[in-house]
């Protein structure tokens, strides 16, 4: 049978309106919540539970020396650093070494190398989470640096609303020059728009490395990092994902509290990490990588068929009604994010990322199933 052209047209209307509630639901529901969100305001009288900082390390000699006396110098009245130093061959020693001496609430695991065994990243957060005196776990990444010394403030302050045993905070990248690094940080706030919209319904899936707290009560009562353990990658998004509840969750909305990192500085290095980061996703309960899948499908699908409606010239009127609402819609909601998040200068520049991004994330996906699991280390 075939199809008359206006009723081609229709079904594609109809398909384009489909795609459309599909994005107003992620954005409305979801991304609206995350980007109007409001920080608490500081209370003086907040408890503030001493606190273990864990930070895991393989050849990060140069990255300490730059980030972790940020991380020594909190405005904090008790707390500890805890790094481990994970079979490091190249002067990290040298420099853990010249900071106990400086900092005395620093402290230092060590691994050795065995050329018979290759561990992942979780063994040495095992170590410094058995290693560490107190219960309030906050975790780190060696090229990290906190946004400000209230930074462990902010985390003891989320961590002491009722019934919190996992605090999730918003991990950034450091601003440089370049399209990479644009990228790299728009997608950043992309994901933690999902990742904090979604904590906020109800139906948290994830948390960052950079910026994450958990008991370590909470952790030990839930098996560690169980089912997951073999896995190299998750050792932060995989644990939330599986113990995480609508109850047991609290976000960290201030600028104090967001950590940044260094980012990738040639696309390589960052196809690698996308690559770690998708093989972990593919470990995300059922439901949850549903919701992952349909927002950039329903994404993919809108700009398809917007483009076919606007080159075959058919119901026009609507089509336009439909993209104007869709861009203001988001214009709105990204602007609040990028004020949210600190990231003012990318809003102009998301347009572009909003069509690149599914498809450049459909392609690490295939080509990171083609590469196989498992050949890589940690670090």
């Amino acid at each position: 049978m075939i199809l008359s052209t206006d009723t081609t047209h229709l079904i594609l209307l109809g398909l384009l309106f489909a795609a459309f509630i599909v994005q107003a639901w992620y954005w409305l529901f979801y991304y609206r919540r995350a980007a109007f969100a409001k920080p608490a305001k500081a209370d003086a009288k907040i408890s503030l539970p001493p606190l273990s900082v864990v930070i895991c390390a393989r050849n990060e000699a140069e990255n300490l020396a730059r980030f972790l006396p940020d991380v020594l110098k909190q405005d904090y009245p008790s707390y500890e650093v805890v790094v481990v130093n994970d079979c490091s061959e190249d002067g990290t020693d040298d420099v853990l070494g010249s900071l106990v001496k400086q900092y005395p609430h620093l402290r230092v695991s060590m691994i050795q190398r065995d050329p018979g065994f290759t561990h992942t990243k979780k063994l040495a957060m095992l170590i410094g989470i058995k290693a560490a005196k107190n219960d309030l776990l906050v975790f780190t990444d060696a090229d990290c640096r906190p946004a400000s010394p209230r930074w462990l403030r902010e985390v003891a302050a989320a961590a002491g609303k009722e019934k919190t045993d996992i605090v999730i905070g918003y991990g950034a990248y450091m601003t440089e020059k370049g399209l990479l690094n644009s990228y790299i940080r728009y997608e950043t706030m992309f994901i933690a728009m999902q990742y904090y919209g979604m904590t906020l319904a109800g139906k948290p899936y994830m948390g960052v490395g950079r910026n994450l707290a958990y008991r370590k009560t909470f952790f030990f009562e839930k098996g560690g990092f169980g089912p997951h353990n073999h896995i190299m990658s998750g050792d932060d998004d995989l644990f939330v994902n599986r113990t995480a509840t609508a109850d047991n969750c609290s976000l960290m909305l201030a600028g104090d509290s967001f950590t940044y990192s260094v980012a990738a500085k040639s696309p390589g290095e960052w196809f690698k990490q996308k690559r770690r980061h998708l093989t972990a996703a593919a470990w995300y309960k059922n439901e949850d990588k549903m919701r992952l899948f349909l927002e950039p499908f329903s994404r993919v699908t809108w700009y398809g068929l917007l483009i076919t409606m606007l080159v075959m010239l058919a119901s026009w009127p609507v089509v336009a009604f439909l993209a104007l609402a869709r861009f203001v819609m988001r214009a709105v909601i990204l602007k609040k994010a990028s004020t949210l998040f600190n990231e003012r200068q990318l809003w102009f520049i998301s347009l572009f990322f909003d069509i690149l991004a599914p498809f450049l994330t459909a392609f690490l996906y295939l080509t990171n199933r083609r590469k196989g699991k498992g050949r890589e280390t940690w670090k």
